[in-house]
């Protein structure tokens, strides 16, 4: 799929970036590349983000432009593969030209496009999990989601407080579940829990009642975490509850969104995950800075797609306003300049957090954007 956004502009940019005069039409667009995955296992990722995308560059248009011309949105569909991640960014940078490239839905497709952005000197903000897309530092690589060890720490804070010392762990043998399986790994004893059962899945298991029963039958088990997304999830809380295990089941914020709940159906509830302040905005304190942005958010979403707001959507939000931002400050899309500008974000609130990144830091956001949630009745219940 390549799908091109463009409209005439003249002169202001929205969304929080300062207004520029100029006359957009004799001026190059600004060519943003994104390579999603809109269809495949992993569409409930890459479709809203693909819609975000495609709305705000619409509105940011016909509001002006940026420095006086137009954005232009070049989109591939890479279906959830690798190989096609790499063959479309290759294309969106020697072909295409783009000026920067936001996207890589998931864990995969983000890492098989650093290389390219990398040896090509392209800003690239990510919008997947993992913290090995930004550790150790890539000098052109970004990433606006919270990482899987932030997911595994908050998950195991939560654990703590609630006196669980020994837990099952089962996470996707690949891409962004076995990245959490291995943080989880890394700080689960700084909590003084201990894993006493450890299984994985593939994404495309139709049944991890093998594996589940394996923990169910380990001495001590107080809780259940999980690590994944897609549809494994859905069937693993499914295949949870059908064992009939009476112990809380966490998942990680790969699941925030309510197409996990709608797959998961009843056996959801209960389930307790971090997430970004994005799916309980009504519920955020009235002094909380992320209460307004995203509060709007979700309303301009779900007006414009008539479905619920969506996490993943988020990502593509903060990721475009960031890149955005950068450019207008660096007054032109002189790649190294805009690289140094994005770096340089301090104090952007997002759907995902507060966002200051640095020199060590192409994330910029800090374990308190996240917040405990658990399903109740279908949907959210904030619960820190």
């Amino acid at each position: 799929m390549r799908n091109l956004v463009k409209w005439g502009a003249a002169a202001v940019v929205a969304a929080g970036l300062c207004p520029v005069a100029g006359v957009a039409g004799a001026a190059e667009p600004i060519k943003i590349g994104s390579i999603l995955s809109v269809t495949g296992p992993a569409s409930f990722l890459g479709e809203p983000e693909k819609k975000t995308l495609e709305m705000y560059v619409e509105r940011i248009n016909k509001s002006g432009g940026v420095l006086g011309r137009k954005v232009e949105l070049i989109v591939y569909d890479d279906g959830g593969a690798g190989d096609k991640a790499t063959t479309f960014t290759k294309r969106l940078i020697e072909s295409d030209k783009v000026d920067i490239l936001i996207g890589g839905s998931t864990t995969a497709a983000t890492m098989a496009a650093v290389p390219l952005a990398e040896r090509n000197e392209t800003p690239f903000i990510s919008l997947a999990g993992a913290v090995n897309i930004i550790e150790p530092v890539k000098k052109w690589v970004f990433k606006t989601p919270h990482t899987d060890r932030m997911a595994a720490e908050k998950v195991f804070a939560d654990m703590k407080k609630r006196g669980i010392t020994k837990i099952g762990l089962i996470s996707e043998d690949a891409g962004f579940g076995k990245s959490g399986h291995d943080q989880s790994l890394a700080v689960v004893k700084e909590f003084g829990i201990e894993i006493v059962a450890d299984e994985v899945y593939s994404p495309k298991d139709p049944d991890v009642t093998a594996q589940l029963t394996k923990i169910k039958n380990a001495a001590g088990i107080q809780a259940v975490f999980n690590f994944g997304f897609g549809q494994g999830p859905a069937i693993v809380t499914k295949n949870f509850k059908q064992l009939g295990m009476a112990v809380p089941l966490y998942e990680s914020h790969g699941v925030a969104s309510k197409d996990y709940i709608k797959l998961a159906g009843d056996a959801s509830e209960g389930v307790r995950l971090p997430a970004a302040g994005i799916v309980v905005p009504e519920q955020l304190a009235a002094t909380d800075p992320q209460k307004p942005v995203v509060t709007a958010f979700k309303k301009d979403y779900e007006a414009a797609f008539k479905s619920d707001v969506s996490t993943f959507a988020g990502h593509a939000y903060d990721g475009l306003q960031i890149a955005l931002a950068a450019i207008n400050r660096a007054g032109s899309t002189d790649k190294a300049k805009v690289r140094d500008e994005i770096e340089k974000t301090s104090g952007y609130v997002g759907t995902g957090g507060l966002v200051s990144m640095s020199a060590t830091d192409h994330m910029g956001l800090s374990p308190s954007a996240f917040h405990m949630v658990e399903i109740r009745k279908g949907g959210w219940v904030l619960s820190d």
